[in-house]
Order: structure tokens, then C-alpha cells, then sequence
């Protein structure tokens, strides 16, 4: 069982439900562990160019929305390209890899099935765009997430909170009433920013934790009741 760590009082009590009302879930570091794969392909398209592209470069990618990506890799490798041909490029290249083999997190799967036979409503709630998600969906069962929010669907992508109010809407749950599960600090202040109770699990970056989010180690032994007194 994951350790649960809550970092404060926060500004909700805890669910005295058995279940979570709803869950709605990031995928990229969360449930699948795509960043090395994100990283790769940007290290491709920077040397393919005559760049290059260091870790810490890498990081700061990390739980943006694409666009905001495809501009910082346009100005720091430089690339002569627009933002969203850059999205195109990373895009293939992540997507081929996702075809190849979908990188797991520990315990999400088993959760998410958890989940479904709770009948916890479930939302994913990603800046990746629909092309790459299906690869991923392809290997869930079907209905594992009622509803799907990707990066090209919004206005605003994380930290705006968007996308958390967006999938709540979708599920019919007030965004008070969802726990979020993230990994990294964008997608934890969208989550927060739309009123979620914010369970993070980290990765890839550092994740300072604010007043009323819980942190968990992993999924791996994380239950839907576990979920639920977040």
C-alpha cells in the first residue's frame, strides 16, 4: 500500500463516502509513463536539426499543454518551424513509440479496473492530443473513462483550470466533489484551481505539495477507498 501523506489541514474534510464521487485522472507520467518517450523524440527533432536538448530542458515541457511546448522547443533549439508543426513532429514520434509498447505506471491499470467495478465515474484529463490518447485507450476496456479531455478539445490548457471543470462537467459531478490524481505541479494547480481535492503522485519533476493535497508514492495498492479519504 502506498503511503499517504496529506500535506495539511486543507479546505475540504474528508469523503466520508466509501467511494469518490468521481476520479478524474491525468495519463501522461500519471498512468503511463510517456515523458522518456516525449523526451526522446524532442532530443531527435533538436539534433535532426543541428541542436541539441538537455534534461533540464526536457523538464520544463513536463505537464504543459503542446502548444506551449512546441514554443519553447521553437526558441530554444531554435527550430524553423511554428508551434503547432512542432506538435505534429513530437506528436508522430510519440505515437510511434506508444504503438511499439505503453509504459504502465505501477498500479494504474489495477486501479482503474478498481475503479470501474466501484462504478467510480472516472475522467481522463490530459494536454496530449486525441491522436495519441486512442493508442492508449486501445488497451483499456471499453467505458474505462466516461468522459476524455485532451489538450486540442480546450481553450486553456493546465494550470487553467479548464480542463478539470471541463471533465467534471462531462461526468455530471461538481469539480468540489472529484478527486484529481496528478503528477505534476501544472496539472495539481489546474486540478486545484477548479475546486478538486488533489491527490499527487510524483514522477518525473518535483512536486511542492499545497495545503490540502495528499500525496501518494505510487498507485500500486491504491483502492478506490483509499481514493475516497484523500
Amino acid at each position: 500500500m502506498s503511503a499517504v501523506v496529506p500535506s495539511g489541514s486543507g479546505r475540504r474534510n474528508a469523503s466520508e463516502q466509501a467511494h469518490p464521487a468521481a476520479v478524474l485522472l491525468d495519463m501522461d507520467g500519471t498512468i503511463v509513463d510517456t515523458e522518456p518517450y516525449w523526451m526522446a523524440t524532442e532530443t531527435e527533432i533538436a539534433e535532426a536539426h543541428g541542436g541539441t536538448w538537455t534534461r533540464e530542458q526536457a523538464m520544463q515541457m513536463v505537464g504543459n499543454d503542446l502548444l506551449t511546448s512546441g514554443r519553447l522547443m521553437r526558441d530554444q533549439v531554435p527550430l524553423p518551424y511554428s508551434a503547432e508543426e512542432i506538435v505534429e513532429m513530437l506528436l508522430d514520434g510519440v505515437v510511434a513509440r506508444v504503438r511499439e509498447s505503453v509504459p504502465w505506471r505501477p498500479g494504474a491499470r489495477e486501479l482503474l479496473v478498481a475503479l470501474g467495478e466501484a462504478g467510480v465515474p472516472c475522467a481522463l484529463v490530459t494536454m496530449s492530443y486525441q491522436r495519441f490518447v486512442a493508442p492508449i485507450l486501445e488497451h483499456l476496456p471499453a467505458g474505462t473513462f466516461a468522459a476524455v479531455v485532451t489538450g486540442d478539445q480546450v481553450a486553456n490548457g493546465k494550470p487553467h483550470p479548464e480542463p478539470y471543470l471541463t471533465a467534471a462537467a462531462a461526468l455530471g459531478v461538481p469539480a468540489e466533489e472529484c478527486v484529481a490524481v496528478e503528477d505534476s505541479p501544472t496539472g495539481a494547480a489546474s486540478a486545484d484551481a477548479a475546486g478538486c481535492r488533489v491527490v499527487v503522485v510524483p514522477n518525473h519533476v518535483p512536486m511542492p505539495l499545497r495545503p490540502g493535497w495528499t500525496k501518494l508514492d505510487s498507485l500500486a495498492g491504491v483502492t478506490p477507498e483509499l481514493l475516497a479519504r484523500a
